[in-house]
C-alpha cells in the first residue's frame, strides 16, 4: 500500500511553546508506527536537544522520522528568546503556514497542524488576518467558507460566529448562517470523521432557549426556521436546545456536533471537559487542517530540551486526528 503523505506541522510564535511541543510530539512519534510528520520551522531552535535531518522536500520526511525530526527549514529573522514575543519574527511564523498550506494543496503533505501563534504579535507586523481560520481560508482562495470546530473523544462543537464581539455575534446571527454552518459541518462529518448519518443539536441563542419568546425571540425568529431549512434537505438536526443542558453526559451521546450560535457557548464546555485532547479543526476548505486547543503559553516557553515542560497532550491529539481524517478522505479510514 502508497505509504500517506506525511502531515504538515507550522512553525507557531517561536518564541512560545511550539517548537518544545514540535520536538516532544516526535520524540513520541517517532517509533509508534503512527502519523509522520515534518516541521516548517527553524531548525536551530531544536537541533541541541533532539536529532534534525534538514529536508528539502516533503517526500524525504518519512525514510529520516524514525532516527531524527524532519525540518523544512523557515528561518526566523532575530534571534528567538524564549517567553518574548518579537514581531520581526513574524515573517518566518507566517511563511511556515502558507508553505505547509502550499504543500497541503498540492497532494504533498496530508493535512496541515498548526502551532499557536499570537494574533497581537502578528497583527502588529502587518497582518490582516484575525486568525489561523481566516489565513487559511484565503490562502485556499475560499473566503468566508471556513468553519471552525473544536473536537475532542467527548464532545463535538461548531459555534456559527466567532472571532467577533458578543454584540456582533448577535447581530451577525442569521438563518443562511447557521444553515451554511450546519451543512459544511455535516458534510465533513461524512468525509473526515466517517460518519454516515451524523445527528446535528442546534443550540439555542437566549436561556432556556428562548422559553417559548419570554426570554427573547431569536429561536423562533432565526434559529428554527434553520432547523426547518435542514430538515428538508434530509439533515438529521434537533433543537433549539437549551444551553445549560445540552451538554451535559446525559445529552452528549444523543448527537455527534453541537452547533452553537457564538463563540464561547461553543468553546466553554468543549475547554472544561477536555483542555488537555480538545483539538481546533478548520472544516469547509480542501484541506485538513488541525490546531491544539491552547495558546502560545509565553509564560512557560523556554529553550528546547530533553525535558518538555508544555504538555503536548493536545499537539499529539491535533495530528492523530489530522492523520485519521486524512484515512477518511483517502478511502483509507475505518
Amino acid at each position: 500500500m502508497k505509504r500517506p503523505p506525511p502531515l504538515a506541522l507550522t512553525l507557531g510564535d517561536p518564541a512560545g511553546i511550539g517548537p518544545q511541543l514540535a520536538a516532544e510530539a516526535w520524540r513520541r512519534l517517532r517509533h509508534s508506527g503512527e502519523e509522520t510528520f515534518f516541521w516548517l520551522g527553524d531548525p536551530r531552535l531544536v537541533e541541541h536537544a533532539v536529532p534534525v535531518t534538514c529536508i528539502a522536500t516533503p517526500e524525504v520526511a518519512a525514510a529520516v522520522f524514525a532516527d531524527s525530526l524532519p525540518v523544512l527549514p523557515v528561518p526566523c529573522e532575530v534571534d528567538v528568546i524564549p517567553g518574548q514575543p518579537d514581531s520581526r519574527n513574524a515573517t518566518a511564523t507566517i511563511s511556515s503556514i502558507r508553505q505547509a498550506v502550499e504543500y497541503a494543496l498540492a497532494g504533498r503533505a496530508g493535512g496541515v497542524v498548526t502551532n499557536p501563534i499570537a494574533k497581537h504579535v502578528l497583527a502588529a507586523a502587518g497582518f490582516p488576518y484575525p486568525g489561523h481560520t481566516e489565513f487559511l481560508a484565503a490562502l485556499c482562495d475560499m473566503p468566508g467558507e471556513e468553519i471552525m470546530m473544536l473536537a475532542s473523544p467527548q464532545l463535538r462543537v461548531v459555534p456559527v460566529t466567532v472571532h467577533v464581539s458578543l454584540r456582533n455575534a448577535l447581530n451577525t446571527l442569521t438563518t443562511e448562517r447557521i444553515v451554511q454552518v450546519a451543512e459544511i459541518a455535516n458534510a465533513a462529518l461524512k468525509r473526515d470523521f466517517g460518519i454516515m448519518a451524523p445527528r446535528l443539536a442546534i443550540a439555542g441563542l437566549n436561556p432556556h432557549a428562548g422559553e417559548h419568546g419570554m426570554m427573547g425571540d431569536e429561536e423562533i425568529t432565526i434559529v428554527q426556521p434553520a432547523i426547518d431549512r435542514l430538515r428538508a434537505q434530509g439533515i438529521d438536526c434537533r433543537g433549539p436546545m437549551p444551553p445549560d443542558t445540552m451538554f451535559s453526559a446525559k445529552a452528549r451521546p444523543h448527537y455527534d456536533v453541537a452547533i452553537c450560535m457564538y463563540h464561547d457557548q461553543a468553546l466553554i464546555p468543549l475547554k472544561t471537559l477536555d483542555m488537555e485532547e480538545g483539538v481546533n479543526v478548520t472544516l469547509g476548505l480542501p484541506i485538513i487542517r488541525t490546531s491544539p486547543d491552547h495558546g502560545t503559553a509565553f509564560d512557560i516557553a523556554g529553550p528546547v530540551t530533553e525535558t518538555c515542560r508544555a504538555d503536548v497532550s493536545s499537539l499529539l491529539a491535533a495530528i492523530r486526528l489530522a492523520g485519521e481524517m486524512s484515512a477518511y478522505r483517502e478511502g483509507r479510514g475505518s
